[in-house]
């Protein structure tokens, strides 16, 4: 399985999923809790691949991954990501290995952290095109 985890210092996750340029991707097939997690690829987004505003009328660097763990997302990016086969995890964990850690080890994450601008980004959801 793959997952995806947008950043952007490239140490920690990032909120407003959508948005994110910078990802890290893991793939955990054959990892289980306890074994050593393997690093991540990076992948930096161009303008025109930014999930926002992404139309899926071409491949996209995030294809094939299950999950995306991140601090915060908008309406219109969990349905966009849920007619792309992926599901979101929101999360206040801001370590990403951590956050894995405790996905593989089937442990609660943390509540999300409050982020004004997922209040604004539901509000402009509700005329999104997702």
């Amino acid at each position: 399985m793959k997952i995806a985890i947008p950043t952007g210092d490239w140490a920690s996750v990032a909120g407003h999923a959508g948005k994110a340029r910078r990802w890290f991707i893991y793939d955990l097939d054959g990892v289980v809790a306890g074994d050593a997690l393997p690093a991540p690829a990076r992948v930096e987004l161009g303008k025109e691949e930014i999930l926002h505003h992404f139309t899926d009328d071409r491949p996209h660097p995030l294809d094939g991954v299950a999950l995306v763990v991140a601090g915060s997302a908008g309406d219109g990016f969990l349905r966009h990501m849920k007619k792309r086969g992926t599901d979101v995890l929101l999360t206040g964990e801001s370590d990403p290995a951590t956050a894995l850690a405790k996905i593989l080890a089937g442990e609660a994450l943390p509540d999300q952290r409050f982020d004004v601008t997922t209040t604004l980004c539901k509000v402009r959801d509700l005329f999104s095109r997702h």
